[in-house]
């Protein structure tokens, strides 16, 4: 372990310094590819959504929403609208749209709020997914088996019932639904040319697969979401100077009395653990099919083991200021509240208020949107299941601890290297 200034070294371990060996090699051809294809509507049941719409380089990563508008939305970020007339959105994403930032990294083995997706040899794919044993073969990297399965989700990227042949397949069987995407991407003719350019297996379009299209994006995710240049980083590599006086002393207080560094520690400042933290709940929640209310059961929903009730992932911190709102549903829109709330949980949930989530007006939503708060039964059984213990802070410090923060953004986390592409093989509208 690297040692960081005189006043930690004696007694906290903080993490290496990341570099280039920590991440997935990359090819930098099917990266460029797989920007055109992040950024390609083409991958949607209904033409209209992107992989970028709801991950966005104006948004770190994320779109700015705490409740995202996927499939039959207008526009982008938070002034993102939920549509019109019938294609309008029939419910809002029932998670924060999560950022992307070193998910290429090797030590990540786990994906998504819920953990539903991890590297595993249980349906001898390698991943243990929503797609089980229908996942297909090939895909070399947790990056490439998280990229495709938006695709074949109702209210992010396929679309409703019956509005067209992807969202009809997702309804048949998962599988049913890369091979329409696939034929799609490779029968126009710049998408072969960049397929054989780029994949050694591929000598003529019609062998394009999904599972090409899936490495892709994930060379694409890998590359252009990798950040370890933030002044944190600098003071890990031994630069004194890197950090100002009240960001050493939230790094102080992150890794001593805050007790942060419990569950964000490591290089990636993720444990990669599950916790229940209490936040405040809003809208429709990821139900189970048996779910006969709305409620989001977290870690639980994947393990269906009662002790992971409530708890979602803990979430990794570079470039945390670029990537609001916070929490699982994204219930804080600052940065400042998400810290006071994992210091004093039950003071800040019960000052919480709906106006102080970002979510677009949809008038024909509002009744489910806060519905879950007026459950006594399900508000009590949330406020059973609590991970974190109050923390008292006087008002610098949590300024010093917000400042820390700030300091995990990276230099060049707002000039990536290849950025949103001016159009698309498909010459579908880009979302800029």
């Amino acid at each position: 372990m690297f040692f960081g200034h005189a006043a930690l070294a004696e007694s906290v371990d903080l993490p290496w310094p990341l570099v280039d060996a920590d991440f997935h090699n990359i090819d930098a051809t099917q990266a460029r590819l797989g920007q055109k294809l992040f950024y390609d509507k083409i991958l949607s049941g209904n033409q209209n959504i992107s992989c970028g719409t709801c991950h966005h380089h104006r948004f770190g990563g994320s779109d700015g929403l705490s409740l995202g508008i996927g499939e039959g939305g207008v526009g982008v970020g938070p002034m993102r609208l939920p549509g019109y007339g019938d294609s309008r959105i029939k419910k809002r994403v029932p998670r924060n749209a999560s950022a992307l930032w070193n998910i290429g990294a090797k030590e990540v083995k786990i994906l998504f709020q819920d953990g539903r997706l991890s590297v595993s040899d249980e349906y001898e794919n390698g991943f243990n997914s929503p797609a089980e044993e229908w996942l297909p073969d090939g895909l070399d990297t947790i990056l490439a088996a998280q990229a495709i399965l938006p695709m074949t989700a109702q209210f992010e990227m396929a679309g409703n019932p019956k509005e067209n042949e992807v969202a009809g397949a997702a309804h048949d069987r998962i599988d049913a639904v890369w091979p329409i995407i696939a034929k799609r991407v490779r029968i126009i003719p710049e998408y072969g040319k960049l397929f054989v350019e780029a994949f050694d297996d591929v000598e003529t379009a019609d062998q394009v697969d999904i599972t090409h299209i899936a490495k892709a994006l994930g060379a694409f995710i890998g590359q252009e979401w990798r950040s370890h240049d933030s002044p944190f980083d600098a003071y890990l590599a031994g630069d004194e100077t890197a950090l100002d006086a009240s960001q050493k002393r939230g790094l102080d207080l992150f890794y001593g009395k805050a007790n942060c560094a419990s569950c964000h520690s490591g290089p990636l400042l993720s444990d990669h653990k599950f916790y229940a933290l209490a936040l405040p709940p809003f809208g429709p929640g990821r139900t189970r099919r048996f779910d006969p209310y709305v409620r989001d059961v977290g870690r639980m929903g994947e393990s269906d083991d009662l002790a992971d009730a409530y708890r979602f992932k803990t979430p990794q911190l570079r470039n945390i200021a670029l990537t609001g709102p916070y929490g699982h549903n994204g219930a804080y829109a600052s940065l400042e509240d998400m810290v006071r709330h994992h210091l004093n949980p039950m003071q800040m949930r019960d000052e919480w208020k709906p106006e102080m989530a970002e979510l677009p007006k949809a008038e024909w939503l509002a009744a489910i949107d806060f519905v879950v708060m007026s459950d006594k039964r399900e508000m009590a059984r949330q406020l059973s299941h609590l991970d974190i213990k109050p923390i008292k802070l006087d008002e610098r410090d949590i300024e010093d601890l917000v400042a820390f923060l700030h300091g995990l953004t990276g230099a060049t986390a707002l000039k990536l290297p290849l950025g949103v592409p001016d159009n698309v093989p498909s010459g579908l509208p880009v979302d800029k």
